[in-house]
Formats: C-alpha cells, sequence, structure tokens
C-alpha cells in the first residue's frame, strides 16, 4: 500500500466508542467493552494510524462488580482525558437493561497503563455515555445523555443531554444538572455520547444519535457559554452513512470524538462496521480514523470526498510509527496477552500459566457457556472476516459431562462450541450450536483423538468451518460451511462483536479435571 495513505479501521474488530486525547505527541484511545475482562482497553499511538495496546482501565477483580450482566451491558462508552499530569477515564456501567439503571463512574491514573484507581462513582448522574470536560478557570464538567420522563416523552427514543458541574476532589455533582440539547430540537433519537471542547470562542458539543445501527450519526452544536444556550450545527449531521447503500463498504458510523494533533491538524475517531451479505457483521463495531477540518462558518466537516469514511485514507501529518508486530502464536510464556478476556471478572482463578510452564491450564468449571455467568473461557476478539485460529490442547476427559476445546461467541444466546469429550469408553470431538438460546449438538465423531489434539477454525465472511488433527498427523475437516451469520451483532440485536478462544466445562457438576493449552494461533487470511 502506498506509504502516504493508511487503512481503516485502525483497531479491528469489537472496539467500539472510541475516546481519544493527546499529551504532547502521544495519542491515548480508550473504548467499550461490555461485560468483557479486562475492561476498557486503553491503545497508545504516535501517528494516530498504529496503535499498542498498554493496560486497561478496569484490571482488578474487586475493582468493579460486574453483577452477572448479559453480554450486551456492562461498560459502556468511555471517555478518556488529561489533565494536570493525571488521566482520568469517565464510564457508564449498565447492570439492570439497556433502558433501566445506569451508573457513572470515574477512574484516574498517573500513567495510562495503569494502574487505574478505584472508581468513584457519581451520584445522581443517571444516563450514558458519560464525559468530561476541564475548562480554563479550573472547573470540571460532566455531560451525559439522559431518558426524557415517559410523560414528556414526544416520540420513542426521546433522550436529552444535560451538563452539570463536579466538584474536582470528590467527583461530585455541585449544583443543578441543566439539560442543554433537548433532542426534540433536532428530532435526535436516542441523542447521547456528548463531548465538549472549546476553540475560537466557543463551546462546541458533539453527540452521537440515531441508535446503533444504520441511522447512526454525528451531530453538533455549540455556545458562548459553557451551559448557555446551544446553537446547533445548520449542517448536522456531520458525519453519517445513512444515506448511502446499507452494504456501503463501511456503514454505521458514528460516536466521536476529536484530537487537534500537534501540527495543528484535527482527527476525528469514530466506530463504524464492515457489513458482509444481509448487512452482517461479526466483527462488531470497530474504530476508524478520519481528517476533519473546521470550515469557514465554524463548523466541522469531513475532509474527505464526498464526506465519507474512507476505507483507504491519506495519513495524518506525523511521523509514522509502527509498533513491534505480534506473533500470531502464543505459547503463553511469562504473562497473559492484554489480547485475552474472560466474561465477567472471575471470582476464581480458573485459569493459569504457572501450574504448567509454558501452557494455559484451564480448570472445568460447572458453568456452561450457553448460559449468563462467568464460564471457564478465555478468548480474544474476531478481528477479520476471513480467518484461521487453531489451538494444540492436551485434555483427558475423565467422565462424560467434561469437555474442552474452542468456543465463537457472539453472546450466551448464540455461539459455536468446538470440544473434545468422551462417551463412556471413547473420546469424542463434537460441534455444537446455540441459536436462540437453544444448544443444538451438530455433529459428533468417536475415536479420532487421544488426549492430544490441534482444533481448528477457520472463517469467511460468510461461514466457519471446523477442522482437528493429531500432532503431525493431517488437517481432517470435521464440519464445514457453518453460517457466520449466527453470530452478528444484527441477529443478535447486541452490542458486541464475535470472539473466539478456549473453553472448558463439567457442565454443572464438579470436576477437578483440567485442559492443557501449549498454544493458540491466530492468523488473518486474505
Amino acid at each position: 500500500m502506498d506509504r502516504q495513505y493508511f487503512e481503516n479501521p485502525i483497531l479491528s474488530g469489537f472496539y467500539p466508542d472510541p475516546s481519544i486525547c493527546r499529551v504532547g505527541d502521544d495519542y491515548y484511545l480508550v473504548t467499550s467493552s461490555f461485560v468483557y475482562y479486562p475492561g476498557l482497553p486503553i491503545f497508545h499511538s504516535k501517528d494516530l494510524v498504529n496503535w499498542q495496546q498498554i493496560g486497561h482501565g478496569i484490571h482488578r477483580i474487586n475493582q468493579l462488580d460486574y453483577k452477572n450482566c448479559e453480554t450486551s451491558l456492562g461498560l459502556w462508552a468511555p471517555t478518556i482525558r488529561y489533565h494536570k499530569g493525571r488521566f482520568y477515564i469517565i464510564n457508564t456501567f449498565v447492570s439492570e437493561g439497556r433502558e433501566a439503571r445506569r451508573d457513572n463512574y470515574i477512574i484516574t491514573a498517573e500513567k495510562p497503563e495503569g494502574p487505574w484507581s478505584d472508581p468513584v462513582f457519581v451520584a445522581g448522574a443517571d444516563g450514558i455515555d458519560s464525559s468530561l470536560f476541564f475548562d480554563d478557570d479550573g472547573r470540571v464538567w460532566y455531560a451525559g445523555n439522559c431518558i426524557i420522563p415517559y410523560d414528556k416523552q414526544e416520540y420513542e427514543g426521546h433522550h436529552a443531554i444535560y451538563l452539570c458541574e463536579l466538584d474536582p476532589e470528590t467527583f461530585q455533582i455541585i449544583g443543578d444538572k441543566k439539560i442543554v440539547w433537548n433532542g426534540n430540537r433536532t428530532t435526535s433519537k436516542w441523542i447521547e455520547a456528548p463531548h465538549i471542547y472549546k476553540k475560537g470562542g466557543f463551546y462546541y458539543m458533539i453527540v452521537a444519535e440515531g441508535g446503533t445501527f444504520t441511522n447512526h450519526s454525528v451531530m453538533m452544536a455549540r455556545a458562548k457559554e459553557i451551559d448557555g444556550h446551544y446553537e446547533i450545527c445548520p449542517r448536522n449531521p456531520i458525519v453519517s452513512h445513512r444515506h448511502v447503500s446499507l452494504m456501503n463498504p463501511i456503514s454505521v458510523v458514528g460516536h466521536a470524538d476529536i484530537v487537534e494533533t500537534q501540527n495543528g491538524e484535527w482527527w476525528m475517531v469514530l466506530l463504524g462496521v464492515r457489513p458482509y451479505e444481509g448487512i452482517n457483521y461479526n466483527l462488531g463495531r470497530e474504530t476508524f480514523l478520519a481528517p476533519i477540518i473546521w470550515d469557514e462558518d465554524g463548523w466541522i466537516r469531513l475532509d474527505t470526498p464526498y464526506g465519507l469514511i474512507q476505507e483507504k485514507e491519506r495519513r495524518p501529518n506525523l511521523p509514522e510509527h509502527p509498533f513491534h508486530v505480534k506473533m500470531v502464536r502464543d505459547d503463553f510464556h511469562g504473562e497473559i496477552d492484554l489480547v485475552w478476556n474472560t466474561v465477567h471478572p472471575y471470582s476464581t482463578g480458573f485459569f493459569s500459566l504457572n501450574e504448567h510452564p509454558g501452557h494455559l491450564r484451564i480448570h472445568l468449571q460447572p458453568e456452561v457457556i450457553h448460559e449468563i455467568c462467568t464460564p471457564a473461557f478465555v478468548g480474544r476478539r474476531q478481528q477479520h472476516k476471513n480467518f484461521e485460529a487453531s489451538c494444540l490442547m492436551a485434555f483427558d476427559p475423565k467422565a462424560d459431562n467434561e469437555e474442552a476445546g474452542m468456543v465463537l461467541l457472539s453472546d450466551h444466546r448464540f455461539n459455536y462450541v468446538f470440544v473434545a469429550g468422551r462417551q463412556g469408553e471413547e473420546y469424542v470431538i463434537r460441534l455444537y450450536k446455540t441459536e436462540s438460546g437453544k444448544n443444538i449438538l451438530i455433529s459428533e465423531a468417536k475415536g479420532v483423538f487421544s488426549k492430544t489434539v490441534i482444533l481448528t477454525i477457520s472463517a469467511t465472511d460468510l461461514e466457519y468451518s471446523f477442522y482437528y488433527q493429531l500432532p503431525g498427523g493431517e488437517k481432517t475437516l470435521f464440519v464445514a460451511n457453518q453460517k457466520a451469520s449466527l453470530l452478528s451483532s444484527t441477529v443478535n440485536e447486541g452490542f458486541t462483536g464475535t470472539y473466539i478462544g478456549m473453553y472448558a466445562s463439567s457442565n454443572k457438576q464438579q470436576s477437578g479435571n483440567y485442559a492443557d493449552f501449549d498454544w493458540f494461533e491466530y492468523k488473518a487470511l486474505t
């Protein structure tokens, strides 16, 4: 590729709701993570194109109680900011339903990689997608969304943006909350994700609206006083793909944050999806980058052809700064890589890198992955439509209820489970699928492994195929052409993307058994 250009997305796979800040010539970015732990992945860049994960905002098991949330609840839409030597992340924790209770908290750190503090919850701060603004006069402001009371709602999705001042030491609200942008002013559905910036004598606010699917967009307003009357941008939405084909290579764009480079350029990070047949997308909402300019009328516009987010975009005027490319194979030496997550923080240490050095040992747990729980699952994001993932597993099942292997996970209602187990005296390989919460055995093969097996899943944008082999033997196709759309965010109406990883279960019975994973390999295919 021409080195004057880069390819979008800058973060592929399930990395939605990006927020960005600059400190000198360093850039830091955080995204949503919902129920996955560690939570709130944090990235570092020097050139806005190449990013390296450096930590998580939620990285201690006792830091936040996830309350056994379902997959699309949990940690929504963080904002990262830097002020006078300290990093701040403000985040919404959603635990009782998408339109129910929402708690907003702040964590801080001296270094962006952490350690991050325990959360300080902002009492009385309802709504989602909270943001912080540090004004020049030392005052700290909170912006967030709220649901208009039901008896005053004028239409479905009638929300608003409110503002309030925070005590800079306690992070608690000072004075009253004030609605500064009622969604009815722009007939906005689900107006959310406010961010405030100060430029040229104005306070600018950008928001998301239109929901998280094909009507998603970015809107803008401004005021002379931060809590004053906000003038609506006459060119709203300033970013949207709602007017182009639903099968545009990049769709569902919105939820933006902006940053000025040390060279005076302005850039926007925002989410989008890359759909395939049927407007499906398994990778979830990803992070994209686009140049913006402040036009003569004082409003932002995309500095791109036709005002669209592009697959191939010109590079920022910054020195190129690539990071070391990670190996496609994880041999599980040293500490566990930042790429790996569990579903919820785990109350018991069900996995270990120390019990069998050079292996990831996963102890079988009674929990099953097709229920809301904390299963014995260690997974990573699917980041490409076409990929191949394999693992070498040593596992000696002792009873018919014991199984271990690989999982493709959308959520507890939609997944593929590719495992080894036993039936009586014979070892077996099985493939299950869970569709709309119903767990179904697709195929079973007996006598095809003996304690050690390599499992492989390959994918195109439309299908997954499953293989097994003995070490040193030939790879054997087990089941082909399973529909990828089973795991699409469109199908499950969820906010996350597909995970792939390692799993071990004793299916609601107690077990002292375990599976040892020698390596796990994930590689993109062209």
